[in-house]
């Protein structure tokens, strides 16, 4: 009995083995991936080099290159034989015509007039009120305007002193015109002159408006005057607007007062209120001075050469 257990025994461990073997290859069979890492196949091009491809679109021909493309014929002579405008063959030339006309002078070829009212105001100074006027206008489109300018001022006494301007306008720029025409002056005591006007009239950088010309009278003195104004809006109606102006002259004019040189200058600071965009009230204050050789003028004849006003106005447009 005991060498018939001696002899059994390898054969039950060669037994357990074998079921071992077929135990793990059954569990490899329901789970081939089992013990593997996924790494590489959740990534098969991991650690593998794109290429150019990688860094840009692929370097093919485009319509720019053309030679990757079929060119396009030309179109038959036979598309060019009708008239200019295909409607003019089903409604005819003149009626055609007209409406085009129609069209280009209600989208770009628009005729408008304005009348601006830039300052109308009483100034008050020294207990003394006198008056001031600088209002213009143009009728026109984009491009050819007719101008006209009238400034001027009313003394304490009733004595009114002004000037009239006539002018053709063309724009040269979208933000700027060249004017040129006449200037007749109108005095109550004093000499009444015809000038040649030639000047600009636009907008500069940062919004200020200018307008700038030079007048040569009918005895031949020279004159030049720079205006410019900025609109600084404190909300939507209030608006408060530096402006300043400088005159000068060629040379000496005694029967107007005038030294060669800078012979005036201005500068004010208004507040406006817009009641409505045509309609603006406004307060302000007012300083001016005589330069140079017409400052000498003026004291030796027993003026001031400087004067500090307060304003009352308005600022109107239609």
């Amino acid at each position: 009995m005991k060498a018939l257990l001696i002899a059994l025994i390898p054969l039950a461990l060669t037994a357990g083995v074998s079921h071992a073997q077929d135990h793990v290859h059954g569990a490899a069979q329901a789970d081939p991936h089992a013990g593997h890492t996924m790494a590489a196949a959740a990534n098969p091009h991991a650690g593998h080099a794109m290429g150019p491809s990688a860094s840009g679109p692929p370097d093919v021909p485009t319509s720019a290159d053309d030679p990757g493309r079929p060119r396009r014929p030309p179109p038959p002579r036979a598309a060019r034989s009708g008239p200019a405008h295909a409607a003019d063959a089903l409604w005819g030339e003149a009626v055609m015509a007209r409406a085009r006309e129609g069209l280009l002078r209600e989208n770009g070829d628009v005729r408008a007039t304005a009348v601006i009212i830039d300052r109308l105001e009483a100034r008050i100074e020294e207990g003394e009120t006198s008056g001031l006027w600088d209002v213009g206008g143009w009728t026109g489109g984009d491009i050819n305007r007719f101008w006209w300018k009238s400034e001027g001022e009313v003394a304490p006494d009733g004595e009114i002193e002004g000037e009239v301007q006539a002018l053709y306008s063309r724009a040269v720029s979208p933000f700027w015109d060249v004017q040129a025409g006449l200037r007749q002056d109108v005095a109550e005591d004093g000499p009444d002159p015809t000038h040649l006007a030639v000047g600009v009239q636009g907008l500069a950088p940062y919004w200020w408006e200018v307008d700038a010309a030079a007048f040569l009278s009918s005895r031949g003195d020279l004159t030049a005057r720079v205006e410019a104004e900025y609109d600084q809006r404190i909300t939507q109606r209030l608006i408060l607007q530096p402006r300043i102006e400088v005159e000068a002259a060629a040379a000496d004019i005694p029967e107007l007062g005038l030294g060669a040189g800078l012979t005036h200058v201005e500068a004010g600071l208004r507040l406006r209120y817009e009641i409505a965009k045509e309609f603006a009230p406004y307060v302000g204050v007012d300083w001016s001075r005589d330069l140079g050789g017409t400052a000498s003028r003026t004291r030796a004849a027993g003026g001031e050469t400087e004067h500090t006003a307060i304003v009352v106005g308005l600022r109107a447009w239609f």
